[in-house]
């Protein structure tokens, strides 16, 4: 697809859900996604697993990478790997593919995208009201960042060992480190933390 230089949020998502490819858009720009490796992809898939098996008898929706989201304050469009809501999900018109209001966001890091994750995406989804908590996963080593929201404050519970598990309040569930890294396999010059 040609990306237009500047476009409208109502011509973005025309073009988005015309195209075979997933594009970020923030402010009149579109901005193309890059491709999962097989880590990324396995631990974006054994976490949804572990999540899916534990939110199935509850009030909450997990969605995969597929999912849009609009973060309303800021007006970025972006495709975290999951997203879970509990309640009501609130959506941006009624063809249902962009979600507004998710309670916890997960990205899996890579190279391209740590510094944004940690940066200015962040900065966005910390203006969504409804957001509770953030989790960033590592993909060349064993390691989880959870933000949880309290108040107006982010807390930070940094996790580096298979044998940890995290507590995610706000959907009343667990994500174990052991889970989420089962089939990884790291080469020889990763997995050590330092």
């Amino acid at each position: 697809m040609a990306l237009p230089k500047f476009v409208s949020p109502e011509e973005y998502l025309r073009l988005e859900r015309a195209s075979e490819e997933k594009h970020e858009y923030f402010k009149g720009e579109i901005f193309a996604m890059t491709g999962a490796s097989e880590n990324h992809n396995i631990i974006a898939g054994s976490t949804l697993a572990a999540l899916y098996s534990q939110l199935r008898k509850k009030p909450c929706q997990i969605y995969p990478s597929d999912m849009r989201v609009r973060i309303p304050a800021t007006g970025l469009y972006t495709y975290p790997d999951i997203s879970v809501v509990c309640g009501t999900p609130e959506f941006e018109d009624d063809v249902l593919d962009t979600l507004l209001n998710p309670t916890v966001i997960i990205e899996v890091l890579s190279s391209s995208t740590e510094q944004y994750d940690h940066g200015k995406k962040f900065q966005h989804f910390r203006t969504m009201a409804s957001l509770k908590e953030y989790i960033l996963i590592a993909q060349d080593s064993v390691r989880i960042e959870h933000f949880g929201r309290q108040d107006d404050h982010w807390i930070l519970t940094d996790a580096k060992t298979s044998d940890t598990v995290l507590t995610l309040p706000s959907i009343d569930c667990t994500l174990a480190l052991s889970d989420v890294y089962e089939k990884v396999n790291f080469d020889s010059t990763q997995g050590t933390n330092p």
